[in-house]
């Protein structure tokens, strides 16, 4: 009855004996193979005095969907439409409780997606289900694009206990039959709503317009090839998107539109429109001819600037990161015979050389975003060899003043971290390590000024360390800075001439070398 079932939940989900949990768990597998599932998860929904009732049902019909021996067609079609009655009859239930019966309707989506039915496809028609909800109240339109949020992450997802064969054929008839509908009408929800002013005081339209971002950064993160991407390897990423989206990427507005929610929403929201700006920076080069792919990156370092040139989003700490995950995109996916051929670059440039010198001096930030911003640099600096055009890299003046500030800012922050006792830098070997190597590149760009500037700061702190070591007056603290600077400055050493590449070394540069050692 409806007060055991009740109980069970309280057990399941919110109970704190392990032993009633363990009883409530078996319970439930019982209740999943019971002839009388459906008929009580209905009664938990219709009934149910809690959401902890709702959600069980919704675990339930789930784990009922998902069995290797399916329900027949019928049944499941009668389960998704009574779920879509009852979301949409419900629209203020509780969020956990909607996204989890939203989960259902996405795997019987998934899995029903080629069974025919009096010649029609009888799972596809869920776009055309969506759209009523759009239609509705702001919450019934919040509904609906979780259905195709959920859906679209449900068919990226790889289930590893049905074939894999199975899953990609999905997924591809997907990608070709849906989904490039799906950006374009969470494209056209977000234009409506830029064309209104926003009321930020609204919960609703806020949710909504995160939702609508996720849905977007849903599509354009799709695994459009089955290449199955491994994400720690995040600055490697290209997207493929598919030849028949190239019109929605050709359009400037599309790119305007994302630079421009970045502008007008609140941190949070403005962190999902940078997202989805990163994964548009990595759009495949081969989906635009030339010319294109020149104005699309363009367009893309228009909104850069624009970006830096108002820098208050950037306080962020979110907006930070995806937004030095964005620049580090454009230098993977593009040339820097490319980009010095944008009408903007020289000032660009420039403007991202502050942005980093700002960062690095801020050491104690965000050392996961500097990460970001170093690949940019290094691998620009990496492509100078590399290029034929006659325009300007200006990386000969902006190279060395990053390595510059990298490592004053470094040795400034010695001070700071033995003073006030903070965690130290170096103690990180992991991330120092990886910066170092990052630096290595970029101090090579002009190296004499590199050289030049060690040499002066290692004979300045020898000698300091020197006169603190024969002072009597010596204090543990001022022995301990100046040891953590020359601790950098042997790492920072070590780095620039580890950095020595035979084919682009000189006899310059191996003097200057050799006087770093000595």
């Amino acid at each position: 009855n409806l007060a055991e079932l009740e109980a069970l939940c309280t057990h399941l989900y919110v109970g704190t004996d392990l032993t009633e949990r363990i009883e409530a768990e078996k319970a439930l597998l019982e209740l999943i193979d019971s002839p009388e599932c459906l008929s009580k998860c209905q009664l938990l929904l219709e009934q149910g005095t809690t959401s902890y009732a709702q959600l069980l049902a919704a675990t339930c019909l789930s784990k009922l969907v998902t069995r290797i021996n399916p329900l027949p067609v019928e049944q499941r079609i009668d389960i998704r439409n009574y779920i879509l009655n009852y979301v949409a009859s419900q629209p203020k239930l509780a969020p956990f409780v909607i996204q989890a019966l939203i989960q259902v309707i996405a795997k019987l989506t998934k899995l029903g997606w080629f069974e025919v039915q009096k010649e029609e496809f009888v799972f596809r028609d869920i776009i055309a289900d969506v759209k009523r909800f759009l239609q509705g109240t702001v919450e019934h339109c919040i509904i609906g694009v979780i259905i195709l949020s959920e859906l679209t992450q449900e068919m990226n997802l790889v289930d590893y206990s049905r074939p894999s064969a199975k899953h990609r054929k999905v997924a591809t008839s997907f990608r070709d039959t849906s989904l490039k509908d799906i950006l374009v009408l969470a494209c056209s929800l977000l234009k409506q709503v830029l064309a209104k002013p926003l009321n930020l005081q609204d919960q609703d339209q806020q949710n909504l317009v995160m939702q609508v971002l996720k849905l977007v950064l849903s599509c354009l993160s799709f695994d459009f090839i089955g290449s199955s991407a491994d994400e720690s390897a995040d600055d490697l990423c290209t997207v493929q998107i598919p030849t028949t989206w190239r019109t929605i990427f050709l359009e400037p507005e599309t790119l305007e539109l994302f630079f421009n929610l970045y502008h007008s929403l609140p941190p949070l929201l403005s962190q999902l429109a940078l997202s989805c700006l990163v994964q548009f920076a990595s759009t495949r080069r081969s989906l635009f001819s030339s010319p294109e792919r020149a104005k699309y990156l363009g367009n893309l370092i228009k909104g850069v600037k624009r970006i830096l040139e108002n820098p208050q989003g950037l306080s962020d700490p979110g907006n930070y990161h995806e937004f030095c995950r964005f620049l580090a995109r454009l230098k993977t996916n593009y040339q820097l015979g490319e980009l010095v051929l944008v009408k903007e670059y020289a000032e660009v440039i420039g403007l991202i050389a502050n942005f980093t010198i700002t960062s690095l001096q801020h050491w104690e930030f965000a050392p996961n975003s500097v990460h970001y911003l170093l690949t940019l640099w290094q691998r620009m600096v990496a492509s100078v060899p590399f290029v034929k055009s006659a325009e300007p890299h200006l990386l000969d003046t902006y190279a060395p003043e990053i390595t510059k500030a990298f490592i004053t800012s470094r040795l400034e922050s010695v001070a700071i971290v033995v003073r006030d006792n903070l965690d130290d830098p170096l103690d990180d070997t992991a991330t120092v390590f990886q910066q170092l190597e990052q630096l290595c590149t970029v101090s090579r760009c002009e190296y004499e000024k590199t050289c030049t500037l060690l040499v002066q700061l290692f004979d300045q702190n020898a000698q300091n360390y020197q006169t603190l070591l024969h002072s009597a007056s010596g204090l543990a603290v001022d022995m301990a800075i100046q040891e953590g600077r020359l601790a950098w400055l042997i790492y920072l050493v070590g780095t620039v001439v580890g950095g020595r590449l035979t084919y682009t070394s000189t006899d310059e540069h191996d003097a200057m070398d050799g006087e770093l050692s000595c």
